[in-house]
């Protein structure tokens, strides 16, 4: 393992984040509280509480997940599209790193500027509503493994697009409809049983189902599960990766 390439990759995908802070981590925090603003003004008054939690701490693990996927999807998807738009991946891949490196380098800064921001939103909900974790742990457990698996997701996105169009169109038609019909908002429970039965076959509703289970001990699905299906995708996405690289899909001409 070289870890000094390792470092230096992470390192400049990191410092391009901090060249453009309004845009990588004001802009995500900005839209994140006028969701609280929003929903909690507009639909807190008409719901007082969910499973016994108030309805606007009931939103705060759904929309810090919300933001974790989009932009951990859209940090890797970027940060791997733009050495190939650039012709700079040549260099990337001429260099003596192995594909492990590589993609520990880019992941890694994807998924560390997601976390921040993750807990930035964290602690910017304190300022609209009081809430509790019940299982600190558990939910630095599930927010790493989200991270890193959607920007990996991210990552794989960014070598198969072929042109910006494209490197948004699985975050806006995938991504984020998913996200806001996956119980950001409400609890599955809501909803009538058809529904119901339907929502589960999206996969989103595992991740904040668990998520939120760590903050206030309810959950739609059982927490066992929705960390068995985010380990399920991050098998998926290793796999998936190790093809991209063995045959040299979109990175060889």
């Amino acid at each position: 393992m070289n870890l000094q390439s390792v470092k230096t990759l992470y390192l400049a995908e990191m410092a391009r984040s901090l060249r453009t802070v309004l845009q990588s981590i004001v802009s995500p925090v900005i839209s994140t509280s006028l969701y609280f603003v929003v929903f909690g003004a507009a639909i807190g008054t008409r719901i007082s509480e969910v499973d016994g939690v108030s309805y606007g701490a009931f939103i705060v693990p759904g929309l810090i997940m919300l933001m974790l996927l989009t932009q951990s999807v859209a940090n890797a998807s970027f940060g791997i599209f733009f050495p190939r738009f650039s012709g700079s991946i040549y260099e990337i891949l001429s260099a003596p790193m192995s594909y492990v490196e590589v993609v520990i380098g880019y992941v890694g800064a994807a998924a560390t500027k997601s976390m921040v921001l993750g807990l930035i939103v964290l602690a910017t909900a304190r300022l609209f509503v009081p809430y509790s974790i019940e299982h600190p742990l558990m939910m630095l457990v599930f927010l790493v493994l989200t991270a890193t698996t959607f920007s990996m997701l991210g990552f794989i996105i960014g070598i198969w697009a072929d042109g910006f169009e494209k490197l948004q169109l699985v975050p806006l038609l995938v991504i984020t409809p998913l996200t806001f019909l996956g119980g950001t908002f409400y609890s599955i429970d809501m909803l009538p049983p058809f529904w119901q039965t339907v929502t589960l076959a999206n996969p989103v509703v595992y991740l904040i189902s668990g998520f939120r289970w760590s903050f206030y001990g309810i959950s739609d699905v059982s927490p066992l599960v929705s960390l068995l299906v985010i380990l399920l995708f991050l098998g998926s996405a290793l796999a998936v990766l190790r093809w991209i690289f063995k045959s040299g899909y979109r990175l060889k001409p």
